[in-house]
C-alpha cells in the first residue's frame, strides 16, 4: 500500500467526493440495478454531500494517497426511535478507485466507519449489497457482517 490515509472529508473534498460516488452508481448500481438513476451524482450529489458533511450524523470519509481521493465512504446514525430501541450506523456508500483497490484501502475505510459507529454509540453497523455482487458481500462477511434480511422484487 502507498501513503493511503482516511480521514472524514472537507467541504474542498466533495468534488472529489462526488466523482468517487458517481463511479460507485456507475460500476456497482448501474451494473446491479436497473432502477437506479445513475445521473443522480452529477445533477445532485454536491449539494447531497456539501449539506451533510458537517452532520454530526454523518460520516463522509476519504481514503487519499498522498493528495488524490482514492475512495470514499458515507455512514449514517439512525435512531433510536419509536420503532428501532438502539442506534444503528448504516454504512450507506463505499467505493475504491479501480487502479488501487486490492491494496486494503477498503478495509481502512471499514475501519474507520466502525469506530466512528462505537464511538457514536452504536449497537450495531448495516449494509447492503446487491444480491449479485458476491464481492462486495464477501468483503463485508471478512468484516464481520453477517445477512440479516432478504429483499425479493417482482416485476410488474
Amino acid at each position: 500500500m502507498s501513503d493511503i490515509s482516511v480521514s472524514a472529508a472537507r467541504a474542498a473534498d466533495i468534488d472529489a467526493f462526488v466523482a468517487s460516488v458517481d463511479g460507485l452508481f456507475h460500476e456497482d448500481g448501474g451494473r446491479h440495478d436497473p432502477f437506479l438513476d445513475t445521473g443522480w451524482p452529477g445533477r445532485e450529489g454536491s449539494a447531497y454531500y456539501a449539506d451533510i458533511v458537517d452532520d454530526p450524523n454523518c460520516l463522509l470519509a476519504v481514503a487519499r494517497d498522498g493528495d488524490r481521493v482514492v475512495g470514499h465512504l458515507v455512514g449514517k446514525l439512525v435512531g433510536p426511535d419509536s420503532i428501532k430501541l438502539d442506534r444503528f450506523a448504516v454504512l450507506e456508500s463505499i467505493r475504491v478507485d479501480p487502479g488501487t483497490r486490492g491494496q486494503g484501502v477498503g478495509s481502512l475505510l471499514v475501519a474507520e466507519f466502525l469506530a466512528w459507529a462505537r464511538r457514536n454509540e452504536a449497537a450495531v453497523a448495516s449494509v447492503t449489497a446487491y444480491a449479485a455482487n458476491d464481492g462486495a458481500q464477501r468483503f463485508y462477511a471478512r468484516h464481520g457482517f453477517a445477512p440479516a434480511s432478504v429483499v425479493m422484487r417482482a416485476p410488474l
